[in-house]
């Protein structure tokens, strides 16, 4: 099933209705996701790095194309955008379902976490051509159709069109088995102004439009994926403990550092968010694993 164009709501709409539409469509725009004083500090923190960063050095990734990773490193706003209502309301509604299972003779039923996989700012320069379609939540080698194990937003930091590279959607492509191809003449161009943001499943077909006007295109995109898969961007390298510790505790959680039932991701046997409590508590539970180096000078 294709659509003609995206659904279009505002940050208040009903979580429910959303949810809707994104099992319906696999995609939905909304136009106002972040405050404009937000979007101007996430701005000056990362351009920047942006601007420092050479042409992607290959066709997939775009010989006209600037991408900055490690975002979590390079700012402390991201609140505001892994936390939206829509956001993780829709990742949570659509991904945590419960799993059931028998232990011995107990029937339990067991919720996965989610966690943030990837981070990555996009910048679509003039010249750049349509990336290939692609679903991102094929990195898992996981067949198609199934349950949805990723949920991305792309927040424009600047202004998306047809023209200048504004991400192409297949609708309602997450339906697809693993041997239909998808068309660029299918796909419909996300088009919305800065701040607003796209929010869409691993199994939707898409990819960045060409660019052919005079401006660069600039998005930011961040997933969720289940906590029981590996993320694609190892965020235990890319963003240093201390910058981790300036989150709240719900997002260093979302960041990896907590255990997906029914064991998933234990250090020692503790929640892995032991690695960020204070030093007493870290040496109690994991005595010598806690490196001198790791101790924070504020502790």
């Amino acid at each position: 099933m294709t659509v003609a164009s995206l659904t279009r709501v505002r940050s208040d709409a009903d979580l429910g209705d959303v949810v809707a539409v994104l099992e319906r469509d696999g995609a939905v725009i909304v136009e106002d996701f972040l405050d404009g004083e937000t979007l101007a500090g996430l701005w000056a923190d990362l351009e920047p790095a942006l601007q420092a960063q050479d042409y992607s050095g290959n066709w997939y990734d775009g010989l006209r194309t600037r991408r900055v990773s490690s975002l979590f490193a390079r700012t402390r706003r991201l609140t505001p955008v892994v936390t939206h209502r829509l956001f993780l309301g829709a990742a949570r509604a659509i991904m945590q379902k419960p799993v059931p299972m028998w232990i011995g003779r107990s029937r339990q039923e067991m919720v996965p976490t989610i966690q943030i996989s990837a981070t990555q700012l996009v910048q679509i320069h003039k010249g750049q051509g349509k990336q290939p379609l692609h679903r991102d939540d094929a990195l898992h080698l996981r067949p198609h159709p199934g349950p949805t194990t990723r949920v991305m937003v792309m927040l424009a930091m600047s202004e998306f069109t047809a023209a200048n590279g504004g991400t192409l959607v297949i609708p309602g492509s997450h339906h697809w088995d693993d041997e239909r191809a998808p068309a660029v003449e299918e796909a419909v161009p996300t088009e919305m102004p800065p701040g607003g943001g796209l929010i869409w499943l691993g199994g939707v077909y898409h990819g960045g439009g060409s660019n052919v006007t005079d401006t660069p295109r600039t998005g930011m995109t961040v997933a969720y994926d289940l906590g029981n898969l590996r993320q694609e961007e190892n965020q235990y390298l890319a963003v240093p403990r201390e910058r981790v510790l300036e989150y709240p505790e719900e997002v260093r959680r979302l960041l990896g550092y907590d255990r997906c039932p029914p064991g998933v991701g234990w250090l020692e046997m503790n929640d892995p968010y032991i690695w960020l409590e204070p030093e007493e508590a870290r040496r109690a539970a994991l005595g010598d694993l806690v490196p001198a180096s790791q101790v924070s000078i504020s502790e």
